[in-house]
């Protein structure tokens, strides 16, 4: 069965006025419009374009309870533990997201230690929705962005310390540079570099003594790093040659969005990437990062599991941020796709929860007779959504058009799925 879904952007602050609905093909709210859910999530469930379809269910959330076996298929209906307390859930989240500023940095959990987290919360009395709660629900939330702007920019994991060194000796150089140094911000963050756990050590420093408002070491540090990062800027305009042009120019971008937030510091010990389009990042559980710039793709597990570490002006728990994070410098963690067939690439995360199909087609020369056709074999519930052009997507029980800025749930019994037409459509689905 396709059924056609829809919903309207969250207005989140950092959301762009014009990205989505530049996307989507249609008029601007005038809000900020930050991300575009499509899914169950009870946070913001998709609205089904025609009830009557199912049963006269509103939303998908309310199908999938009252008709789990019709809406996710069997193996998702009945799970493999009839006394877990969760129902039938559908396991992804799809997002169209659109970052005019920088998003807070954070970091999910494993499923273990959600559940751990959960319970002991439920068991504290914690209300569902305290803004010092951490653990909302008993799942992880490992999620993969794909590019769609000319570039993204983000924050991806903590950086070797080899160059977060390189990074602090361009930034004593800057001091020696300037009219009025003061090595003493930079000498304290390089004793907690020198330590056997030199990041877990920093993270947790930066974050516990830069909640102290504008007195203190960190405060100190991150205003000397800002006002270094700022000479930069009228060094590099008279042509002067830096070592971490970008790297400062976000303390730069991070100090105009949060003033005096310690994240500023932590930026400079995590990975500084730009992807161009229609590459994709995958964040696993513990991996610190902050959207910083862009339009994208974003899947996730369904899960509003976040753990925050500077950027924000929400609740930050460092004892639990701490036992979250993955403190272990690694590359960039690009994930590439499997080229399945012509025009169709799928991305296939080490989760159980999800993977996105990214299916493009261009149009055929003239003098070539037809259509063209691509296909993709589901093996559990889908929900597609077209961003360019115009597709008639045929099943083993149906067909329905897809046309740009339409999105479609697709029930699992539909099988094999041809997408006939041009443009370029993004698919979620199950493993």
């Amino acid at each position: 069965m396709f059924v056609g879904i829809t919903n309207s952007p969250r207005d989140y602050a950092w959301g762009s006025t014009t990205a989505i609905a530049g996307l989507l093909g249609y008029v601007p709210s005038g809000t900020a419009e930050a991300e575009l859910w499509l899914g169950a999530h009870s946070g913001s469930p998709s609205v089904i374009t025609d009830p009557e379809q199912v049963g006269g269910h509103r939303t998908l959330l309310e199908w999938i309870q009252a008709a789990p076996a019709e809406a996710l298929g069997t193996a998702l209906a009945a799970p493999a533990d009839p006394s877990a307390p969760v129902q039938p859930r559908l396991p992804f989240l799809l997002k169209i997201l659109a970052a005019a500023g920088p998003l807070s940095l954070q970091a999910h959990p494993t499923s273990e230690r959600a559940r751990i987290g959960f319970g002991l919360e439920n068991e504290a009395g914690l209300p569902q929705g305290a803004p010092d709660r951490n653990y909302r629900d008993p799942f992880h939330k490992p999620e993969l962005i794909f590019a769609l702007s000319d570039t993204f920019e983000a924050l991806c994991g903590f950086r070797d310390l080899v160059q977060i060194r390189g990074i602090l000796g361009e930034l004593r150089a800057l001091d020696v540079a300037s009219d009025n140094p003061q090595p003493g911000a930079l000498d304290a963050l390089e004793r907690h570099l020198l330590g056997g756990d030199a990041l877990r050590d920093s993270v947790d420093w930066l974050l516990r003594d830069g909640r102290g408002g504008d007195s203190g070491e960190v405060a100190w540090l991150v205003e000397r790093v800002v006002a270094l990062a700022e000479s930069a800027a009228d060094l590099a305009e008279s042509g002067a040659i830096l070592d971490f042009p970008l790297e400062l120019a976000t303390v730069r971008d991070l100090a105009r969005a949060y003033p005096g937030d310690p994240g500023i510091v932590i930026s400079l010990l995590t990975n500084r990437v730009s992807l161009k389009r229609g590459e994709v990042l995958y964040l696993p559980a513990g991996n610190i990062h902050a959207y910083l710039f862009g339009l994208g793709v974003e899947l996730m597990a369904a899960s509003d599991n976040v753990l925050r570490g500077g950027l924000s002006p929400k609740h930050i728990d460092v004892d639990e941020l701490l036992e979250v994070l993955d403190f272990t410098p690694l590359p960039v963690p690009y994930l590439s796709p499997v080229v399945s067939s012509p025009g169709v690439s799928e991305y296939r995360p080490d989760v159980d929860d999800f993977v996105l199909v990214h299916i493009a087609a261009e149009a055929v020369p003239v003098s070539q007779a037809g259509v063209p056709m691509r296909q993709f074999t589901l093996t559990g519930p889908a929900i597609a959504i077209c961003t360019a052009g115009g597709f008639l997507v045929a099943g083993a029980g149906s067909s329905v058009p897809l046309n740009r800025g339409e999105s479609i749930y697709i029930t699992p019994d539909e099988g094999m799925l041809t997408f006939a037409g041009v443009g370029e459509v993004f698919l979620a689905t199950t493993p």
